[in-house]
């Protein structure tokens, strides 16, 4: 027989609730190659003639069956025996009801775990071999498992007659001891419902099928005083309320897809209470489609990604507890901030990646039967909400602000976001562009139609450089070029999709000037590229833009310059008119910039060069005149690296050299003046900056003192924080003002401003004074010593970067760590477990900055005072 004709040759449909199903096609066995998860397992807690847990394995299409009889057990190598059956449908996975008596397993069925699993081998042959290894990450079982058949006693195999194999636990971190509290009594209830076995007995029957009603004990009515007994009868039992479909819904069957809604593009978010606001994802937009226990993933333009994002993803939609659904959201992958990242989610599909991926779900437009367009968007989100588990899983409802929208968008910009999606509470959905939603952006940020490229100057068959346009009135317009956020794979792959399309002839309207068109290869204007970018030149050019990936899911005819970004959440407090309209450019020639210093985020010496443009002026008073060390790595984060302080071969005019007073005849320290001079450092592959406490002008009498909290292991982020509130009220208690930074590294750096009187060993003293307090009142929290074997579990309360020759990381300067953070400075109300110490890099800082309503370290200089004696 087929896959699932023993399951259908066993059940009668019209009268048992249990998907008919079918088989999902394209599944069969890999070859030559390592096989990939296969996707969902569930385990359904069963009472039929006695009461078992079926445990399922989807494989080749179907749920391969096993029923546990006393169920699964967490002690390692305890042998619970499972009894093969036939194969089940992909949708049974969902199914939780009663299945009546007389009927081929009769009893009540609830869903009481469910999650993915990943084979160890090839689970095919490990299959037809009998033993077979594999790992869960479920709600209730994790870690590694087996499943051996047991010698047959006949001709019991695989072929959906009843054969005998065990069930056995690994002994891994998920394991239990012998006599610990089993999970079967401590986890009874189900994963979808929340409810056990017994409070099923009242569940209706499907619509359109007939079941037994389950016997209910007798209710007697009360008789009035002095009558005579009357003869109980049993009231029916409570059926539960039919669904209640809001407003507007109708019944419809479900579509094969629905044009998505999309945002207009505003300054500022709408104000008053018609809408709600949430954050805007950073990633590709899709519908995700769900009937007969099959998911389909649906781009805006409704091509079918579902082989894209791989299995993890799409069980937990299959999951669900729906029998067909049509969701709205986005497919997204987090960086290490916690922040949805285009370029991360680039990444992972380029590698054949599916573990990161994330379902981010925003709206639900069909449910069982029930078309929900028409309903107010608050109604079909709270349905929504209704179907997705909380928490953070793999799908995930997007929750929404009904604060003040400006508010919600600061916030947002705050953290280095994309912006926000403003959404009109009581609208239907309605595909295509509207202003039912408004999207308002922290930065400059858009999609541009890839005209040509220049290749790659460090690497063979790789592109340096993409050339870029978007349409206006039917006509390529160039907009300029980006030449950074190329991972060095991504530039080599961008270089072999784009070689075969090469024209003689360019494809932009107009002649282009001669510097724009210098080495370009011009190409078919097919491909659509994601930028971001600071603003725009006054001859309608990019000004620092960065890749952040290719955009196959949006033709390249629809694209067209966008409106500005948002003016009103700009920073303009601290920006001059001039700065505003004269922005810092680069004077110091970049020797090829397309060099590659991070890998693992594409940001190339030219990207780099751009970040401290933009940061100058918040820098420059941190790092301008003052003997600097600095960490240099000609061949980027993965290559060689030096920590230098004097200078090398090669170096550019603009680096001052400054002897030491104390040791004139020593090889001279290195400063910088300007930009000239920091962008020199680029040139020279300088990835982090670390000034003295002092300038040059005065060695000896330091004007900065700075506290580094660095947590050893198992010490939380939430302990770095009020470790960095202590030094606040110790420095405050003390007389001075105290300013915070992440480190770009694992902790925070709280820092002082001196009024330079004092001489370094009274910095020192006061410094190991405090750390030193710190760590005798609070012994298990705090150490002042360098020593790691005490650190553990411990913060050390560092204060040796008070002395003379000892520096610490600059603030806005990079790190020379994967993904490129930077040493952010902080409001102290910023402070909270949403940023962590390598929140902030050189791809989102600018956000940052640009929507700051005030620098939190502006006042610095102007805070100092003499050091207490």
């Amino acid at each position: 027989m087929a896959d699932l004709d023993l399951y259908r040759a066993k059940r009668d449909f019209a009268a048992t609730p249990e998907p008919e199903g079918k088989a999902k096609g394209g599944a069969g066995r890999r070859k030559g190659r390592q096989p990939a998860p296969e996707g969902l397992f569930v385990v359904q807690k069963h009472a039929a003639r006695r009461l078992h847990y079926d445990f399922r394995l989807e494989m080749g299409g179907v749920l391969k069956s096993w029923a546990v009889t006393r169920g699964p057990s967490l002690v390692p190598g305890e042998k619970r025996l499972a009894v093969h059956v036939e194969d089940h449908p992909l949708a049974y996975a969902g199914f939780e009801g009663t299945i009546p008596k007389g009927e081929y397993g009769g009893g009540s069925v609830i869903v009481w775990d469910r999650g993915t699993w990943t084979p160890v081998g090839d689970p095919h042959a490990a299959y037809a071999k009998g033993h077979m290894e594999f790992t869960l990450d479920g709600e209730k079982l994790h870690g590694r498992w087996h499943l051996v058949r047991m010698a047959p006693r006949g001709r019991g195999t695989a072929d959906g007659k009843k054969d005998n194999w065990l069930l056995i636990k690994a002994d891994d971190d998920a394991a239990r001891p012998e006599g610990a509290p089993d999970v079967l009594d401590e986890l009874p209830l189900s994963v979808l419902s929340g409810r056990d076995i017994a409070d099923l007995s009242s569940d209706p029957p499907p619509e359109g099928k007939s079941t037994p009603r389950a016997r209910s004990k007798p209710k007697v009515k009360a008789a009035p005083a002095g009558a005579a007994p009357a003869q109980a009868k049993a009231a029916p039992p409570p059926q539960p309320d039919p669904p209640v479909w809001p407003k507007g819904a109708k019944a419809a069957p479900l579509p094969d897809f629905v044009p998505p809604a999309l945002a207009t593009l505003a300054t500022r978010p709408p104000a008053g209470q018609r809408y709600v606001h949430e954050i805007k994802f950073d990633g590709y937009r899709i519908e995700a489609r769900i009937a007969g226990g099959r998911v389909r993933l649906l781009t805006r333009t409704g091509l079918d990604w579902t082989h894209r994002f791989g299995p993890e993803v799409l069980a937990v939609l299959a999951a669900l507890p729906v029998r067909e659904a049509l969701i709205d959201g986005e497919m997204v992958v987090e960086s290490g901030n916690g922040a949805s990242d285009f370029s991360a989610l680039q990444a992972d599909l380029s590698d054949g990646r599916t573990d990161r991926f994330l379902y981010c779900a925003f709206d639900l437009l069909h449910l069982d039967g029930m078309d929900l367009t028409g309903a107010a968007l608050v109604e079909r989100k709270a349905a929504l909400e209704r179907l997705i588990p909380p928490g953070e899983g793999k799908v995930r409802f997007s929750i929404h602000f009904e604060d003040d929208g400006s508010l919600v968008l600061q916030h947002a910009c705050r953290l280095s976001l994309e912006g926000v999606v403003s959404k009109l509470k009581n609208a239907p959905y309605r595909s295509g562009r509207s202003r039912d939603w408004i999207k308002s952006k922290c930065s400059d940020r858009q999609e541009f139609v890839i005209g040509g490229f220049v290749p790659s100057t460090t690497t063979r068959d790789a592109i340096g450089s993409l050339v870029l346009g978007a349409f206006e009135d039917g006509k390529l317009r160039h907009v300029g070029r980006v030449g950074t956020g190329f991972t060095a794979r991504v530039a080599a792959d961008l270089h072999a999709l784009l070689a075969p399309d090469a024209v003689a002839a360019s494809p932009f309207s107009g002649r282009l000037p001669a510097e724009a068109a210098r080495g370009v290869t011009f190409v078919k204007p097919v491909h659509v590229a994601e930028v971001e970018f600071r603003s725009w030149t006054g001859d309608g050019h990019l000004r620092h833009a960065a890749f952040r990936g290719l955009r196959d899911d949006k033709p390249a005819a629809e694209v067209e310059r966008e409106a500005p970004p948002p003016a009103a959440a700009k920073n303009t407090k601290d920006k001059t008119a001039e700065e505003e309209a004269n922005p810092p450019r680069r004077r110091v020639r970049l020797t090829h910039p397309d060099r590659i210093y991070w890998p693992d985020v594409g940001l190339t010496k030219e990207g780099l060069a751009d970040y401290y443009a933009e940061v100058w002026r918040h820098m420059a008073p941190f790092v301008a005149g003052r003997p600097l060390a600095l960490v240099r790595c000609p061949e980027g984060i993965d290559g060689p690296r030096f920590f230098q302080k004097h200078p090398w071969k090669g170096l550019d005019r603009t680096i001052l050299l400054v002897p030491d007073p104390q040791e004139p005849k020593a090889p001279p320290y290195v400063a910088v003046r300007d930009l000239d001079g920091l962008t020199a450092l680029v040139q020279g592959a300088v990835l982090e900056i670390h000034p003295f406490g002092s300038t040059i002008a005065d060695w000896e009498r330091p004007d900065t003192l700075i506290m580094d909290l660095d947590p050893g292991d198992g010490v939380g982020w939430p302990a770095v924080l009020a470790a960095a509130a202590e030094v606040r009220a110790r420095l405050e208690k003390a007389g001075l003002a105290a300013f915070v930074k992440t480190s770009g590294g694992k902790g925070l750096h709280v820092c002082a401003p001196l009024t330079p009187k004092a001489d370094w060993a009274a910095a020192k003293a006061f410094t190991k004074a405090m750390a030193e307090a710190m760590a005798t009142d609070s012994p298990t929290l705090y150490v002042a010593t360098i020593a790691k074997a005490r650190r553990t579990g411990r913060i050390l309360v560092d204060y040796l970067r008070n002395q003379r020759g000892q520096t610490a990381v600059a603030p806005y300067s990079t790190r020379a760590r994967p993904g490129a953070p930077v040493s952010m400075p902080l409001a102290w109300e910023e402070l909270s477990t949403d940023i962590g110490p390598a929140h902030f890099t050189a791809l989102n800082a600018l956000t940052r900055l640009e929507n700051l309503s005030a620098d939190p370290w502006a006042d610095f200089r102007r805070a100092a005072v003499p050091l207490p004696g």
